[in-house]
């Protein structure tokens, strides 16, 4: 099936996300209080056309480079990091949608090319092996934007067929309806993005609604028989793990404009002295804004090579995918770090709740909880490959 679609540019696209700046930090508080994104901002994606960044053309997406959806979440976590988080896990799922089976991909933009699915890759549903697929039950946490979305992918290992097998972890599409939202998201930091608990209870999946890990490892996708683009040969790890950090970046502006904005004017009631000529002061906010443009170039660049690589029909070598993992998990704990250096420096005011920054200081914090955001994790690989050996984790 293919639909025609009027492709906006990179740029306006980018412009739309900042345009929105306003009226996203006008919703925040609000969608801490609801826990979970506004409506009205999820139908205001959709009328930008954010979800269709990297959907396959051949569904009415636009099929673009990476750089542009995380140049859009950035704009908008410079708002609202919440937001911003459930862009970037929602707005992720129609590329991983795009690998796999073309019959997945029909259930599921079949009749709606908007469709949306949100996702849990804890690995923890048990399988039961049933002819035509399997059973899945279980239940999920962190289920981000799941209120707006009519499917869901989840983990789970299926048990080996044969003594001696090695498992097969798998990602298992459902619909709506074969599942259940467990009210479980109370927390202090991305309170916004809903991410409440999955729940099923013996759901049949058949077959061609899995996606196989090793699959994505290996960039030998079933979905990758219709959707031959270049894009769609990226290593499905490498798109995922960047959704889920590079809020941070654009969040970490949104903390360095609210200090300035404050440094402006702050004069100490106890020294009488002015922020702005603390030298203190001036330094953490060069550092974050220099570490903060740094993290943003690494992204950028990482995803130029990746791409030449996958337009010239070449595998990325597992050297280089190592380290963009690794330098992608470090992106939160820099941007704690440099968010956490800005704050003692603003005073006593900077830690009541309505301080321009706590709220991206406790979304920030909330982030680190992320697996995908745990350095101790991936070093390992980045070292073991130097020393020429093979890496021991494949999510890369």
């Amino acid at each position: 099936m293919q639909h025609t679609t009027i492709i906006p540019s990179p740029e306006s696209l980018i412009a739309r996300a900042r345009e929105m700046q306003p009226v996203l930090r006008e919703r925040s508080e609000r969608c801490e209080a609801e826990r979970r994104i506004p409506a009205e901002t999820i139908a205001d994606f959709h009328e930008a056309g954010f979800f269709r960044i990297l959907q396959p053309k051949r569904w009415g997406g636009y099929e673009m480079d990476p750089q542009v959806y995380y140049d859009v979440q950035m704009a908008i976590a410079e708002a609202c990091m919440s937001t911003a988080w459930v862009y970037g896990v929602v707005g992720c799922h129609p590329y991983e949608l795009a690998l796999f089976h073309d019959q997945a991909q029909k259930d599921v933009w079949g009749s709606d090319t908007s469709v949306l699915a949100s996702s849990s890759y804890q690995p923890v549903g048990k399988v039961e092996r049933v002819e035509g697929g399997y059973l899945l039950s279980g239940q999920w946490g962190f289920s981000s934007g799941c209120h707006h979305c009519d499917w869901v992918l989840l983990g789970a290992v299926v048990p080996p067929e044969k003594e001696g097998d090695a498992p097969d972890a798998r990602t298992f599409l459902l619909p709506r309806s074969d599942y259940e939202i467990v009210d479980h998201w109370h927390v202090f930091g991305l309170k916004g993005t809903g991410s409440e608990d999955i729940r099923v209870n013996r759901a049949f999946v058949p077959e061609y609604r899995t996606h196989r890990s090793v699959d994505g490892f290996l960039c030998k996708n079933p979905g990758q028989v219709e959707n031959d683009a270049p894009l769609f040969a990226l290593p499905w790890a490498q798109v995922f793990v960047r959704a889920v950090s590079t809020a941070a970046i654009g969040a970490t502006r949104g903390a360095i404009a609210a200090a300035i904005e404050i440094t402006k004017s702050r004069v100490s009631t106890n020294t009488g002295k002015a922020a702005k000529a603390d030298p203190f002061m001036q330094n953490a906010i060069a550092k974050a804004y220099a570490q903060a443009d740094e993290m943003d170039a690494v992204l950028h660049r990482n995803f130029n090579e990746m791409m030449e690589f996958t337009r010239a029909g070449k595998d990325i070598p597992i050297e280089k995918r190592a380290l963009y993992r690794y330098q992608s998990a470090t992106v939160v704990r820099r941007c704690v770090d440099l968010v956490d250096d800005l704050l003692p420096l603003l005073g006593g005011r900077a830690i009541y709740n309505d301080s321009p920054v706590v709220r991206y200081w406790l979304n920030l914090n909330a982030a680190r909880a992320h697996v995908a955001n745990d350095p101790h994790n991936f070093g390992p690989d980045v070292t073991n490959v130097l020393m020429g050996e093979k890496p021991g984790f494949m999510f890369l």
